[in-house]
């Protein structure tokens, strides 16, 4: 006996909304009640429009779906599950437990077709939005006529808390202003979140509020409505703006006790209750992570649709390939992150004598590897004149110019970080994202996320140091090294000079597996001595011997290392001049990059930090947190444990002690005196007036 394909799709429904509440049951943790009350929207997106294919979820042409709404994840899993994307019954009765590959919230990477880690909310909002720029800038590159080898789109299943981000405004703004008409996300608008109704704290028209930024808006009245789901996603596909359908939705949807309340959202039903939903459904009460044959046959589908999808678009490249070789070569290669020989043969080597401020320099390697580098792609955040980030003659892209090269993202930190996210997630690009360090903390969720997911993404954040001078406090960045050098698998590199600048560039655009940050300045640094030669391979490890003291020469261990970063490294090398004037052997360490020193072999440390030289300074205008690993207990270290002041960058570092006779003064204490530990700066920074109003 056939079902009925009405019956089939609400059994399907009730299907994806029990092996939810199963899961969450089993675990005794979780989210049941946006599973079920969005699971009919969710349902109709992957079963009537997604392009998808489960036996190739790596197929660069397939639609991208993000779920923002990361805590709803049984709902994406029981759709990975069910359209046969590898997933068994086991793997969501392991839903959250050590080992398994449903964690708590989805993670790019442990899940396959998991397109995006989120659960932040916002962050996967604003991911979509960096994979429709994608696209469209892939589809600008590469498609010809008669030649659609880029042509999806980019959905997303969105929550009123994603809505209330800021990251998530800052990203609908942008989105509707480049017109991304392949961008279409479903609202689960079920008026309720974690702490109660959202009437609590949010009264806005929503709809109205995307009206304005630009976007197409739609409205379900009735979530559980296939067919009205249907049409309103059919309308989005018509309209050239990206797309809000606002489904009004029930959490926790057939719930006698539960349902539109707060009590669905973070947490298990209880076993009572989980039963009087199944009775609701029509379901067996006793049966969980029941699955009816008819469902897994029809949602398994799938696959076969999926390979018919991607045989279609391989006879496409094939094509392709016939008129356009050299075109569908460089497609390939960028979307398997390849890189091209030679890339970085038109990398700059300074000599000395030239003074240069490391932006300069991030500028002119910019422009160097922009030309064998089509996927360098990015910009900066309405700051590009001062991080000296655009590629030249490329080109703003906007919605009448999708080939442009340089993002223009606004002051909008949190979403660029987001939005390059979404770049990188979708491959074929090294994106960047650009701004003043001490504004990455208005991206560090997103950049978190980015450490988290190991995506290749690159960050020119410049104006550096107190060094930058009158903007003042406000605009100083001096816990910052500190704070990012703490997060997992981001790599932090602080070059000291335009040669180790270059040796940065080139050892971000080749990592492999997370982010890089550039930490850049606004003054003007002299070309070292001995960068042109070093920099190179020594940035690349982190670190290495800048200068050797003049007794190494005949095999003696200097008396004093000079441990330094960026522009404080003119300062050691001066130093170590003014010491051995005076007899005291000194030798310069330029540690640009603690991670990946710390990833170097026991030998080549020891051959940089011989443990043999106790006596050792460390030198940087950020916060000492941290150098202790480096100077040892016999060590000192000249940092900055307090905010800055506003007068010229000379005068401020002058003040703060911030020169080559201090560096040395303190030097020749700890090599004569035994001077140890933090050393404190010579001028108080910026400092509320005390009883001021």
């Amino acid at each position: 006996m056939t079902i009925a394909a009405r019956d089939l799709d609400q059994l399907s429904i009730d299907t994806l909304r029990t092996l939810s509440i199963d899961a969450v049951q089993k675990a005794n943790s979780g989210h049941p009640g946006a599973p079920m009350g969005a699971a009919p929207a969710a349902y109709v997106l992957w079963t009537r429009f997604l392009r998808h294919a489960p036996r190739r979820p790596d197929w660069p042409d397939r639609d991208r779906f993000v779920l923002s709404a990361g805590h709803a994840s049984m709902l994406w899993y029981a759709l990975l599950f069910l359209t046969g994307y590898g997933l068994e019954l086991a793997d969501l009765e392991a839903f959250r437990q050590w080992g398994s590959r449903t964690p708590g919230h989805p993670e790019y990477g442990m899940t396959p077709g998991v397109e995006a880690t989120t659960g932040p909310l916002g962050q996967g909002f604003t991911n979509g939005v960096g994979m429709a720029i994608a696209e469209r800038r892939l589809a600008a590159e590469f498609n010809r006529p008669g030649h659609a080898i880029v042509d999806h789109r980019t959905y997303a299943l969105v929550s009123d808390g994603d809505i209330q981000e800021g990251i998530a405004a800052e990203a609908a703004s942008l989105a509707g202003h480049l017109r991304l008409g392949k961008l279409v996300y479903l609202y689960d608008d079920n008026h309720v979140q974690l702490d109660g109704p959202t009437a609590w704290a949010f009264s806005e028209d929503v709809l109205e509020r995307f009206d304005a930024y630009g976007w197409q808006t739609d409205r379900v009245e009735d979530g559980n409505d296939v067919e009205a789901l249907a049409a309103a996603i059919g309308r989005a596909h018509e309209d050239p703006r990206p797309s809000l359908i606002a489904v009004r939705t029930h959490l926790g949807f057939g719930s006698p006790h539960r349902q539109d309340t707060s009590k669905a959202h973070g947490q298990p039903l209880g076993e009572a209750e989980v039963r009087l939903v199944k009775g609701a459904y029509g379901w067996d009460p006793d049966r969980h992570f029941f699955v009816p044959d008819d469902v897994l046959a029809t949602m398994r589908r799938a696959v076969p649709r999926g390979e018919e999808l991607v045989a279609a678009w391989e006879e496409r490249l094939a094509r392709y390939r016939r008129d356009h070789p050299d075109l569908a070569d460089a497609f390939e290669r960028r979307m398997a992150g390849r890189l091209p020989g030679g890339w970085d043969a038109g990398l700059r080597v300074y000599a000395p004598g030239e003074d240069f401020a490391t932006r300069q320099a991030s500028q002119a390697a910019i422009q160097a590897l922009a030309g064998p580098l089509a996927e360098l792609f990015g910009g900066a955040a309405d700051l590009s004149e001062s991080n000296l980030t655009d590629i030249q003659d490329g080109g703003a892209f906007g919605p009448d110019q999708p080939e442009g090269r340089n993002l223009r993202f606004g002051v909008r930190e949190h979403a660029m970080g987001g939005i390059v996210n979404g770049l990188a997630y979708h491959r074929g690009f090294i994106p960047y994202a650009a701004t003043f360090l001490n504004f990455s903390d208005y991206m560090r969720g997103a950049v978190r996320l980015a450490a988290m997911s190991g995506l290749h993404v690159v960050y020119v954040w410049t104006h550096d140091s107190v060094g930058l001078g009158e903007d003042g406090p406000t605009h100083q960045p001096v816990e910052h090294y500190a704070a990012l050098r703490a997060m997992p698998n981001l790599w932090f590199i602080r070059p000291g000079d335009a040669n180790e600048t270059s040796a940065a560039w080139a050892t971000a655009v080749a990592r492999r597996g997370g982010p890089v940050a550039l930490s850049l300045t606004r003054q003007k640094l002299p070309t070292l001595p001995g960068t042109a030669e070093r920099a190179r391979e020594g940035v690349a490890r982190g670190g290495y011997v800048l200068r050797e003291g003049a007794a190494e020469a005949a095999g003696a261990a200097p008396q004093l290392i000079l441990v330094a970063t960026g522009s404080e490294l003119h300062l050691a090398m001066g130093a170590a001049d003014l010491l051995e004037a005076e007899g005291i052997t000194a030798r310069v360490v330029s540690l640009p990059c603690w991670e990946l020193f710390e990833r170097q072999d026991d030998a080549y440390r020891e051959a940089v930090l011989p443990a043999v030289v106790r006596r050792r300074v460390a030198v940087e205008t950020g916060s000492s947190l941290g150098w202790e690993r480096w100077v040892g207990d016999e060590g000192a270290i000249i940092g900055l444990d307090h905010f800055g002041a506003s007068a010229p960058g000379p005068e401020i570092l002058a003040r703060f002690g911030f020169t080559a006779e201090r560096v040395a003064a303190v030097g020749r204490s700890v090599v004569r005196e035994g001077l140890r530990g933090r050393v404190p700066t010579l001028e108080p920074g910026h400092l509320p007036v005390a009883g001021g109003d």
